[in-house]
């Protein structure tokens, strides 16, 4: 792949030329006599190829509907994160809003929303198709969005699902380096179908019911369908599991908040210059200061500040956020004559969802570490009339941190609501030309996802310092009211919270329309066979804006900041795909395939691409197949990461250079940056600034799949089987240039231990030691390199007198996975690793077995996850800490079983009913003490206490 950068008559030249070939591949005739052709041709995702052999070209594994009806699972995303390819990707078991803040890539945090990753490369590198035209990318209502939400898109048009686990920018263009995920919507139905369910967590919450109706009627010439989906997620808490309801299961209150109920003051009497770190007793809600008594041994209503008194924020965390969704879908095909067709298709959906957090924190201070000058340069007036200490309380010199959670503000809400439209249009056709057969079609496409977030329970910072400064200047504004944040709880009155609480509401959209054109069929005879081909013409134009509430803009926003983005872009491509058969004899081998492919892309933006993919197929007797594949990509920066403007996200950091320190050696190093010897770190909650670059270059990929399907005859309609299939995949993906931004906690951990600019600037302290600020903004960060096998095995047992059973098994072991930075900075992720909320099994595993008898079916199904380790981080003195010697804690396999079991009434018109429980053994994730929240990784297993029965009935007339 060539990445160039040059004048536009450059790329206008390359591009003609390469324009120039179309009329030249499509008019290109052979009079040899071809194989009938007809109006249905095969369709495979992964080739543009409309040829038989096509289905063999590469790794697609195929989602059925009885498969998601089996699954009890009602949503895309959950569907697909249960594959044993997918990553770690955002879903409805992330408390998003509120604890994430804004990722490095500007596309915010996607609140409510499910999105898909392929082998661990990320949301972003995955390309989401429906019915093979490009999805519009989320709405987040916190940024612009760089991955599809899967919850646009109603189970109940679904037809099947096709997964590519393989790089494919050479035939889709940016976007597919991981791999294409691809939804077939419905389109021969006929009648009416009605599928209901109910489902429900054993401890009694978790409610999901759904209901979807699907339509369709045909006629000689035409076929319509209309599906129509209704999903409702109910809440479950976090604390009402016992895991989740502490910060770290195991370690109580230890890594909660220091803003408490009551208060946290750290501070300098500038008449003594005592050093305090105080909280007023329980029940002291105008608590007295002595200032006379000194240490920790005191009478008056304080008491020194200890990891007991820190706030247990969980108490108020969802372990599952309620989602409602509602969507509607249109299609209608035609036929206008026996060689050309149209279609057109129509969707809306909706998703109201809700995150909370517990009531947003109050810190102040030159440690509060907010990044908002009206927090950290905080004055807080000897003259307002709560203030115990009888002296100014001054940043700029002897206010060291003060931590108040204003719990009378109630907890931090969410509220989203997303709306997406689609509309699409198309001609397609066959036609004859001499003896060859070409088939064509045109489409139109356009998408919206717009998203609204409105947030009660956050502050003004701004109107709180005016209520904490001098009465006189706040008497002299309307409605200012005196604040006190020295009492315990109940002492922040309604009035006061009037002046300081506002509603805060965040807008987004992304928007992409896009034409295509494509041709194919074959152009002449070689001695083995026919030459197929396929080329086609693509336009898109992507456009995506954010905008932050006004107060957010103006910075007085106590909560996350960030500023507006907006920017679109579009690109012009050309794909070509030609399949030239190299052998065909039965003796050696019967049949050789080389495929070649090559897509180039012209970028407003000033970038031009050209990405191949060659591929080998060698059907070397009916029942075995051996496949190779080699294809170059890329991805495009998005919008967000393009002009995503200065924004915030907020990271749960452990500093190196706070006592007691966890490598002693590095003490001469934190002295050199300003730390004293005897600092600790009172809030490991640290602000991380972050933005776009428009100087980004785009990512660029090597991808290399190779292996075997072998459907072994001997054992076909045998005794022992009717059917097996062994499919055998080694992947490896490169790449280069990868943009995001240096794991924070590696930023600072490399800049302790070396010193070194590279990793230190942008990193600021205060006086006091503490961390006042930290720029982490994207770049093209390095190279990401993972490699790995899929091993897949089907077996269809013959029918007995006991019924049919079939088993299927399925498996991705992870070889290798490295992520490295420009400088050489390892990242830390790997296989068997756990960091960050995101989980690189060495292996995974699905093993399904199915039995049908007569009216009867039932099903049994496991999933695994092998072993992974993490940094257990200052929860190295817990027990939860497995090994404490290594600093090292083990999160153990797991293995998860499903079972459903299903009658169905074939006289009362085909009346299905199925009972499942998902976990049906109630298995417990292993604890995370890494993860950000609820004391799991939400992307890798199921919640804590998670058996979740259900009951499923469908009917048809």
């Amino acid at each position: 792949m060539k990445t160039i950068r040059n004048s536009r008559l450059a790329q206008a030249v390359r591009g003609a030329l390469l324009l120039a070939m179309l009329p030249a591949v499509a008019l290109a005739q052979d009079e040899a006599a071809d194989d009938l052709k007809t109006l249905d041709r095969v369709e495979v995702t992964g080739t543009r190829l409309k040829t038989a052999e096509a289905e063999g070209l590469v790794p697609v594994q195929r989602i059925t509907r009885a498969d998601i009806d089996r699954s009890g699972l009602t949503s895309v995303a959950d569907i697909i994160q249960s594959l044993t390819g997918s990553g770690s990707a955002l879903n409805t078991k992330f408390n998003s809003s509120g604890n994430f803040g804004f990722p490095p890539d500007g596309s915010g945090v996607g609140a409510g929303s499910a999105q898909a990753d392929l082998r661990h490369l990320g949301s972003k590198r995955v390309l989401v198709l429906v019915d093979g035209i490009r999805w519009v990318n989320e709405a987040s209502a916190s940024g612009v969005g760089a991955a599809t939400d899967l919850n646009t898109i109603p189970l109940a048009i679904i037809d099947r699902i096709e997964v590519l686990e393989d790089g494919a920018s050479s035939l889709y263009g940016s976007d597919a380096i991981a791999g294409v995920i691809n939804i077939i919507t419905r389109r021969d139905f006929d009648g009416l179908a009605i599928n209901a369910q109910l489902g429900q967590y054993g401890e009694g919450d978790g409610t999901t019911k759904s209901i979807d109706f699907a339509w369709g009627t045909s006629t000689e010439r035409a076929n319509f369908f209309l599906g129509l989906s209704y999903t409702d997620q109910d809440v479950v808490f976090s604390r009402d599991r016992a895991q989740s309801s502490f910060p770290v299961p195991g370690t109580g209150v230890a890594f909660g908040s220091s803003a408490t109920p009551t208060g946290r003051f750290i501070f300098i009497d500038p008449n003594t210059s005592e050093v305090f770190d105080i909280t007023p007793n329980d029940g002291a809600n105008n608590p007295f200061f002595d200032p006379a008594q000194t240490g920790c041994t005191r009478t008056d209503d304080y008491h020194c500040f200890t990891s007991a008194d820190r706030f247990n924020f969980s108490q108020f965390n969802l372990l599952l956020t309620p989602s409602e969704r509602v969507g509607a879908f249109g299609q209608a095909r035609f036929e206008f004559s026996d060689s050309v067709g149209g279609y057109a298709k129509l969707l809306w959906n909706r998703r109201q969802s809700t995150n909370q957090a517990a009531p947003e924190p109050l810190f102040l201070g030159p440690e509060a570490g907010t990044g908002n000058p009206l927090a950290d340069n905080i004055f807080i007036s000897a003259l307002n009339p709560f203030n115990p200490f009888g002296f100014d309380l001054d940043s700029a010199t002897n206010l060291i941190l003060i931590g108040r959670r204003p719990v009378e503000g109630g907890p931090r809400v969410f509220e989203q609501e997303v709306d997406t439209w689609y509309v699409g249009a198309g001609l397609e056709g066959v036609f004859d030309a001499g003896q060859r057969t070409l088939y064509w079609d045109v489409n139109l496409a356009f998408s919206e996802n717009k998203a609204e977030q409105t947030n009660f329970g956050s502050y003004n910072i701004r109107n709180i310092a005016l209520a904490l400064g001098d009465p006189a200047a706040c008497a002299a504004v309307a409605g200012c009211t005196p604040l006190n944040i020295f009492g315990g709880p109940g002492t922040i009155t309604p009035q006061m919270l009037a002046w300081i609480q506002p509603i805060v509401r965040d807008r987004s959209q992304n928007d992409l329309a896009l034409v295509t054109a494509n041709l194919s069929g074959s152009l002449f005879e070689l001695p083995a066979g026919s030459v197929d081909f396929a080329t086609g013409l693509e336009h898109r134009r992507l456009e995506g804006w954010y905008r932050p509430d006004a107060l957010t803009i103006a910075g007085d926003y106590n909560g996350v900041p960030s500023l507006p983005t907006s920017g679109k872009y579009d690109v012009s491509e050309l794909v070509v795909e030609l399949n030239f058969p190299l052998w065909n004899n039965d003796e050696i081998g019967q049949k050789l395939d080389l495929t070649v492919a090559g897509r180039y892309s012209d970028y407003s933006t000033g970038i031009s691409e050209v990405t191949p993919k060659y591929g080998l197929r060698f059907q070397l007797v009916e029942e075995l197949v051996f496949r190779a594949s080699y294809a170059e990509g890329f991805r495009a920066p998005s919008i967000g990461e393009l002009f995503g403007s200065a924004s915030r996200f907020d990271a749960q950091l452990d500093d190196p250079c706070s006592t007691p320190l966890l490598n002693p050696s590095l003490a001469g190093n934190c002295a050199a940056l300003g730390v004293p010897s005897n600092y600790q770190q009172p809030n490991p909650q640290i602000s991380i600034t972050t933005g776009g670059n428009d100087q980004l270059d785009p990512e660029s990929s090597r991808s290399f799949a190779a292996g075997f399907v072998w459907s072994p005859s001997f054992l076909e309609n045998s005794s022992a089987a009717e059917r097996v299939d062994v499919e055998v995949t080694y992947y490896r993906h490169d790449i280069e240039g990868a943009i995001q931004a240096i794991d924070a906690q590696t930023q600072l951990d490399l800049c302790v231990q070396t010193l070194d600019a590279l990793y230190c600037d942008g990193i600021t302290r205060a006086p006091t030691g503490g961390i006042n600020g930290f720029n982490n903004r994207l770049t093209n960060l390095g190279t990401i390199e993972t490699d790995g096998w899929d091993l897949d095995l089907v077996w269809v047992f013959p029918v007995t007198d006991i019924g049919q059973f079939k088993a299927a098994w399925r498996n991705t072991l992870v070889g290798d996975y490295r992520a490295v930075g420009a400088a050489g900075q390892v990242q830390p992720q790997g296989p068997g690793i756990e960091v960050v909320d995101s989980a690189i099994p060495e292996w995974t595993s699905n093993f399904s077995l199915d039995w049908s008898r007569g009216n009867w079916s039932a099903g049994w199904t496991l999933r695994h996850i092998s072993e992974l380790r993490e940094q257990c981080g200052r929860a190295i003195s817990f027990p939860v800490c497995s090994d404490p010697a290594n600093n090292t804690n083990v999160l153990e396999a797991t293995t998860y079983h499903d079972l459903q079991v299903a009658y169905r009434f074939k006289d009362f018109n085909d009346l299905g009913l199925a009972f499942g429980v998902n976990n049906a053994f109630d298995k417990d994730p292993p604890i995370c003490l890494s993860c950000s929240l609820n004391g799991y990784d939400a992307s890798t297993y199921d919640i804590p206490g998670g058996r979740f029965f259900y009951v499923r009935a469908d009917i048809k007339f």
